[in-house]
């Protein structure tokens, strides 16, 4: 049987696990769309010609270059270090990680045997899901 101490030290362990899981997910993020965004720069064959004044920036951005659409030119890219297809997985692990922060919710109310919470956050997550679903049809 759960006393109320082990309750409390098993609530604490899933907080630092929720916490660690949001901390590593946004530097990891912010690390890749970086990386990404200096690899544009630098890639880019003439910005930077007239000294990195705006008429290079403008430059830069009448580029048009696409972001890969499919997952193995995703993966082409980031293999020929793409800025653009570096930036695209850290957006979405910049996305997935407070989803991931419910599905681990989710499975700490559960632990904690506290249904309603269990079922509040299991809402939320479909709801995410959704979402993402609904938005991807369009």
């Amino acid at each position: 049987m759960n006393t109320p101490a082990s309750t409390t030290s098993h609530v604490f362990r899933m907080e630092l696990i929720i916490s660690e899981l949001l901390r590593r997910g946004v530097f990891v993020s912010l690390f890749l769309l970086t990386l990404g965004t200096i690899l544009c720069f630098v890639r880019s064959g003439d910005y930077g010609q007239a000294g990195g004044t705006a008429a290079d920036f403008h430059r830069l951005l009448a580029q048009h270059h696409a972001p890969p659409a499919t997952f193995h030119a995703t993966v082409q890219g980031i293999l020929h270090l793409q800025g653009e297809a570096i930036i695209l997985p850290g957006l979405l692990l910049l996305i997935a990680t407070p989803v991931l922060r419910v599905a681990v919710s989710i499975v700490a109310f559960t632990l904690e045997k506290d249904r309603i919470f269990a079922a509040i956050t299991t809402v939320v997550f479909l709801l995410l899901v959704l979402s993402f679903a609904l938005g991807k049809a369009g």
